[in-house]
């Protein structure tokens, strides 16, 4: 131990390492530096030996070359007798360590000044060194350098990418210099975090943006503007207003313009703004962010209808909001592909569909629609099952209750009216309401044409009923 205690000497002021490759212990002279090594190798106390040495290079090399505010540098000087290894101050104060590839060059050059002047190339010695040292260096690397380049945006991933390559390419040069095994993928540990810290980086995104998305499907109340009641401007035909309202999109494949609820246009914008982070990405993390936009989709169709399922089951603006949204989700689907696919990875673009959703967000749409319609038509015939089948109308109290009944009609298409017709499209309003008057004037000639011959005052009362 005094042999490597002699050998080896660091110098804190000079921040430097001087390596003596003739000793002088105790009056004897002439001693060399390779045979020391070899000998604690012969005896097994090798790694004992080294122990003291690897623990001084990390605190006196490593450590201030790692942790100096400003980036530092080695300086190798190589004589007859000793080798000698600086460190001072980069020459380019500018220069940091953002991509890594500063950093590494400066370690791979320490590793190979070990690997010449103190392990003599020889392979079994630096393994040696390099389980003694290893897991300090890269722990150190990572502490300080890895974990605080990792991206909090995933347009700054590709960046990350180049990271990734120069830690794969540095543990590469090491393997070779048999500072670590090249078969323990163990060692691989920059690479391991950097490939994992992407992973996570995807995972941690899309555990935000499913959250994000959850959340507001869950916070909208699915009210509709002031501007669409039957106070507002729609009904006052006040065109301006209504084409200006946050509320209103474009449908992209029919030309047409409908009022959505706030949680459908604010989830569209998430689900955007996830495709576009997939074409900055790399292959990894756009995979898991196509596949965090699918699912932000399918949340709608978890979520919504079962929160909303006491409105589903009556005649009011949430349903038709519900159809609206479903029908403006299904047509968005189906521009993604035009709008990002080509930006994509090349190896996601023959795999990353949405056009399977859009189908079921249309069923969705058209099961909400006809589920309303079918209300309306069960309310109509329940109230004309009021007026009897117009029968005895010529006597006061069936007259009376024939109106009534007439009357319920009546309030209920009013009703149907105000609901559909500001927010539903132009020509769905007109299949849905021509679907509902069928059914109640068919209903109504049914039940008249099932009348048996009535007197001539009875046809009169018929006729009288509103």
């Amino acid at each position: 131990m005094k042999f490597m205690e002699k050998a080896v000497r660091f110098d804190g002021d000079l921040n430097q390492v001087e390596v003596k490759y003739h000793l002088e212990v105790e009056n004897v002279n002439g001693i060399q530096l390779h045979t020391v090594v070899e000998a604690m190798d012969v005896v097994g106390i090798l790694e004992y030996g080294l122990a003291k040495v690897a623990d001084l290079m990390i605190k006196y090399v490593i450590t201030p070359f790692v942790n100096h505010g400003q980036p530092l540098s080695f300086l190798e000087e190589l004589h007859q007798e000793s080798a000698l290894l600086k460190i001072v101050p980069s020459l380019d104060s500018k220069f940091e360590y953002l991509d890594g590839e500063f950093l590494y060059s400066g370690i791979l050059l320490f590793i190979k000044f070990i690997y010449r002047s103190i392990c003599f190339q020889k392979s079994s010695w630096m393994q040696c060194f390099g389980r003694l040292t290893w897991p300090r260096i890269s722990e150190l690397i990572i502490s300080t350098f890895l974990s605080k380049v990792v991206p909090t945006d995933a347009s700054k991933l590709p960046d990350f990418q180049k990271i990734i390559v120069c830690s794969s390419e540095f543990e590469t040069a090491l393997k070779e210099l048999m500072y670590i095994s090249a078969s323990d993928d163990k060692d691989n540990r920059l690479s391991n975090f950097a490939e994992n810290v992407e992973v996570h980086f995807a995972f941690k995104k899309k555990t935000e943006i499913l959250a994000k998305a959850r959340n507001l499907l869950l916070e909208c109340d699915f009210s509709i503007p002031q501007e669409y009641t039957r106070d507002g401007s729609v009904w006052k035909s006040d065109e301006t207003s209504v084409q200006s309202s946050s509320h209103v999109v474009d449908l992209l494949f029919l030309s047409e313009r409908c009022l959505v609820s706030k949680a459908a246009k604010q989830l569209m914008e998430l689900v955007h703004q996830t495709l576009q982070d997939v074409c900055l990405s790399s292959t990894r993390v756009a995979l898991e962010f196509y596949h965090t936009a699918r699912d932000a989709i399918l949340l709608y169709e978890v979520v919504v209808p079962v929160k909303l399922e006491r409105q589903l089951n009556g005649i009011n603006h949430v349903a038709v909001l519900l159809h609206n949204d479903c029908l403006y989700l299904s047509q968005e689907i189906f521009g993604f592909a035009f709008e990002y696919r080509t930006d994509f990875p090349s190896s996601m673009k023959e795999h990353a569909v949405f056009v399977d959703l859009a189908p079921r967000f249309q069923l969705l749409a058209e099961e909400i629609l006809q589920r309303q319609v079918h209300l309306v038509i069960y309310n109509l015939k329940e109230a004309i099952d009021g007026a009897d089948g117009f029968q005895n109308t010529h006597q006061m109290k069936q007259f009376e209750s024939a109106k009534f009944s007439i009357d319920q009609v009546v309030f209920i298409l009013e009703k149907v009216h105000i609901i559909w017709e500001p927010l539903l499209l132009p020509s769905t309003y007109r299949r849905s309401m021509c679907t509902v008057l069928e059914s109640v004037f068919s209903r109504i000639a049914r039940d008249i044409l099932l009348l048996d011959d009535i007197a001539a005052e009875e046809t009169l009362q018929v006729e009288c009923i509103p």
